[in-house]
């Protein structure tokens, strides 16, 4: 665990030392790293992984999870956390602009900062091209600026 497990509002976890790069981002941007627990899956099996991510949640007092693969190990692990917790609250996809969103929203519900935080995540994919804004958007209109 890489933060403060009083203070953390979700655990993130990923593979190898992802999990522990993108909290350490978070805090070097706002100062906000300890909302959140940073879990490797190295050297864990699925069993193993839930488990750990079960203890960490009931340290912290929360049930969001965020992982790295949609479909790799530590969501296939998150998944069988959720089968024994059905309160769990599994984001997959985490990036930096997720994090971030997720640690400057207070107050709100762990359902609403999850969703938010997936779609702004969703908002920072873009592909830039020399072309780009001149030739067609890359990005939507509104975010752009493009015509």
């Amino acid at each position: 665990m890489s933060s403060d497990p009083v203070t953390a509002r979700a655990i993130v976890v990923a593979h190898a030392d992802l999990a522990a790069g993108l909290v350490s981002a978070v805090d070097a941007i706002t100062g906000l790293g300890s909302l959140f627990v940073a879990v490797s899956n190295t050297g864990l099996g699925s069993v193993d992984l839930a488990a750990k991510m079960s203890a960490v949640l009931d340290a912290i007092g929360s049930r969001v999870v965020f992982t790295d693969l949609q479909m790799g190990s530590c969501s296939m692990a998150a998944h069988r956390l959720l089968r024994e917790r059905a309160d769990v609250i599994i984001v997959t996809g985490v990036n930096l602009p997720m994090l971030l969103y997720a640690a400057t929203q207070e107050g709100e519900l762990p359902e609403t900062m999850a969703t938010e935080a997936l779609e702004r995540a969703r908002e920072s994919l873009c592909v830039v091209t020399a072309a780009w804004p001149k030739g067609k958007p890359a990005a939507t209109p509104e975010r752009s600026g493009a015509d």
